[in-house]
């Protein structure tokens, strides 16, 4: 028995499941072993809530078509929501408590009998009031109670034959912002168009551009930071970024580290 087969078989009382799939590799695993277990009985949700990266929504819309499982997307605006747009530290519990809401509505509409996401062993190490929000609705995490660490994940993704298996993790577009600074379309909008330009530009896999009250901090992996030794190629990104609206950009020398937003405050 391996944990891919573990994760699989966790489903077998299930009838009918949803998956939140989110576009990264931990929920695009739960959902191949739903959709191995239960075939047209699981179902993947998407919420396309205008903070998530275009790129991500169509990773998911891909992966869904990779693994065969039914692909449902939903729409509304997290930036409707005053609790979520003043950006406090509770910005994700805010976040994932109206996607818990809609979740739950479909639970009824398609008379599943579970929600689960893809929170892995990993996670909990790290500040996640997001995921208290969904444990108030019920929402289980098959690979916390699989006992599946991030590099589970990845081993038995490549196992199960999915091509995102190696996908550097990724977040919604507001976790570039500090606390304490609002959320805004102005503001998201430059982070994407940075990101997608700073991917294209030196072919980096992992890019955050952080929002610091209108300057750029540019951070790509550590075993990428080489990329931006061109200086040449800098310039032309930084002018690019003063163009998106950004007032001046700056590179964080340490490289990317999950969770360093949470480090920086208003």
């Amino acid at each position: 028995m391996t944990k891919l087969d573990d994760l699989i078989n966790w489903f077998e009382n299930e009838k009918k499941v949803l998956v939140a799939l989110s576009g990264g590799v931990d929920s695009a695993l739960v959902a191949y072993a739903a959709y191995q277990k239960l075939g047209r009985s699981a179902l993947a949700i998407t919420a396309d809530y205008k903070t998530l990266a275009s790129e991500e929504l169509e990773t998911a819309k891909n992966v869904s078509s990779e693994i065969g499982i039914s692909h449902i997307i939903i729409e509304y605006d997290e930036l409707k929501n005053e609790d979520f747009v003043r950006n406090d530290k509770n910005r994700c519990f805010h976040c994932r408590t109206e996607l818990g809401q809609h979740l739950d509505s479909l639970l009824k509409k398609y008379n599943a009998t579970v929600i689960v996401d893809g929170t892995n062993l990993d996670d909990l190490a790290d500040y996640r009031p997001g995921i208290e929000a969904l444990r108030n609705y019920g929402i289980k995490s098959p690979l916390v109670e699989t006992k599946f660490s991030k590099q589970n994940v990845r081993n038995e993704a490549k196992r199960a034959g999915l091509t995102i298996f190696d996908k550097p993790s990724n977040s919604c577009l507001a976790s570039r912002i500090p606390w304490g600074q609002r959320v805004t379309a102005e503001r998201l909008l430059r982070i994407e168009l940075s990101e997608k330009l700073v991917k294209q530009t030196i072919n980096a896999k992992q890019v955050r551009v952080r929002d610091l009250k209108g300057v750029a901090k540019l951070e790509v992996g550590p075993n990428e930071l080489n990329l931006l030794n061109n200086k040449k190629t800098l310039k032309k990104i930084s002018a690019q970024l003063q163009l998106f609206g950004f007032s001046s950009v700056v590179v964080d020398l340490e490289g990317y580290r999950s969770g360093k937003i949470n480090e920086i405050v208003d």
